[in-house]
C-alpha cells in the first residue's frame, strides 16, 4: 500500500529553552544554568511526526534568512518530510519561541518572525501540493487568512481537512465549516464553544460536542490529557483511553496526536482506529525529551 499523502500548513519555530533557579525580578540580570536550541512550532512538529510515521509528507509555511532557518529545515527534511514549499524569507527573522524554565513554573515569549508573513498568496502557490494530497493539517500559529484559503483549496479538492485550533482564538464560523475534523483540547474547546465542561462530567462533554457538530456541520475530537481523547460515534460520546506511562517531556503530545490520527484518517481508516492510534502514538512521545525528537515511528507506535 502506498503511503498516506499528508500536507501540513503551519508554523516553524526554534525554541530558546532557558533553565535557571528562579525568574528574574524585573530590572534584574541573573545567571542561567542551561539553555537548548529545540526545534518547534506547531506546523513543524505536526510535518515530522507525519514524517516518522512513514507518511508521503510535505509542509507549507516559512522560516527567516537567519541560522535558525536551516537547522529547521534539516530537521524536517531528516523526517522524511519535503520542504520545498517552506519559503526562506529575506530580511526576516524565523519564528522563535523563547521560554524561561524554572523548577516552579516557565514563561515564553513568541515572536512570530517569517510565520506572520504565511499569506493566503503563499497557499495559493502551491495549490496542486495540497490538491494531490489525502489529507491537509493544519493549526493557528499563522495568520487566519492563509489557513483559510489552505482548507478552501483543500476542500475544493475533495481532501479530507483536520484543523488543530491551537493556540487558542476567537474564529470565524467561514473557518470553522472549511474543517471535516477538528481536535481542540478540554480548554481550546471551551473557547470555541463558549461552554464551561468539568473534567470529569462525561454527558456534558457528549452534549456540548453534539450541540457542536450539528451547528459547524464537522466532526470533533476532543484531547483529554492522561486520560485520552474523546469523539462521537453515532451520536455518543467515546473516550480512547491512553495507555500508562511515565512522562518526561508531554511538549509536543497533542501534535503527535494529530500527526497521528491524520496519519489513520489519510490511510482510510474509520475514525476509531486513527484516533486510537493516535493516542497511542502521543503516549509514547511523551516517555522521551523534545517535541520533534520524541516522535515516534510507525513501527515504534505497532509496537506499544
Amino acid at each position: 500500500m502506498s503511503a498516506p499523502r499528508i500536507v501540513v500548513v503551519g508554523s516553524l519555530n526554534m525554541d530558546l529553552v532557558v533553565s535557571a533557579s528562579r525568574m528574574p525580578l524585573v530590572g534584574e540580570t541573573i545567571e542561567g544554568e542551561a539553555i537548548h536550541y529545540i526545534p518547534g512550532g506547531k506546523g513543524a512538529n505536526q510535518a515530522v511526526g507525519c514524517g516518522r510515521l512513514g507518511a508521503d509528507a510535505a509542509m507549507i509555511g516559512a522560516v527567516g534568512d537567519d541560522v535558525f532557518a536551516g537547522q529547521l529545515i534539516a530537521g524536517l527534511e531528516d523526517a522524511g518530510v519535503a520542504a520545498v514549499a517552506v519559503a526562506r524569507l529575506d530580511r526576516t527573522a524565523t519564528g522563535t519561541a523563547t521560554i524561561l524554565h524554572t523548577p516552579e513554573d516557565n514563561c515564553i515569549v513568541i515572536v512570530p518572525g517569517a510565520n506572520g508573513r504565511v499569506t493566503p498568496e503563499t497557499v495559493e502557490s502551491h495549490r496542486a501540493l495540497i490538491e494531490r494530497a489525502d489529507l491537509l493539517l493544519a493549526q493557528l500559529e499563522i495568520p487566519l487568512a492563509a489557513v483559510e484559503r489552505a482548507l478552501s483549496v483543500a476542500r475544493s479538492a475533495g481532501v479530507t481537512t483536520v484543523l488543530n485550533p491551537a493556540p487558542a482564538r476567537a474564529l470565524p464560523d467561514s473557518l470553522i465549516r472549511l474543517a471535516d475534523w477538528m481536535t481542540p483540547n478540554e480548554t481550546e474547546f471551551a473557547a470555541l464553544s463558549g461552554e464551561t465542561i468539568a473534567v470529569d462530567d462525561d454527558a456534558a462533554l457528549e452534549r456540548a460536542m453534539a450541540r457542536w457538530e450539528a451547528a459547524h456541520g464537522n466532526r470533533l475530537v476532543v484531547t483529554l490529557g492522561s486520560r485520552g481523547a474523546a469523539f462521537l460515534e453515532d451520536g455518543r460520546l467515546r473516550v480512547v483511553p491512553a495507555p500508562k506511562v511515565k512522562p518526561v517531556d508531554t511538549t509536543g503530545a497533542g501534535d503527535c496526536l494529530n500527526a497521528a490520527f491524520g496519519y489513520g484518517l489519510a490511510s482510510g481508516w474509520p475514525p476509531a482506529k486513527a484516533l486510537a492510534f493516535g493516542v497511542r502514538a502521543a503516549s509514547l512521545s511523551v516517555t522521551r525529551f523534545g517535541a520533534q525528537a520524541g516522535m515516534p515511528t510507525l513501527a515504534e507506535v505497532n509496537e506499544g
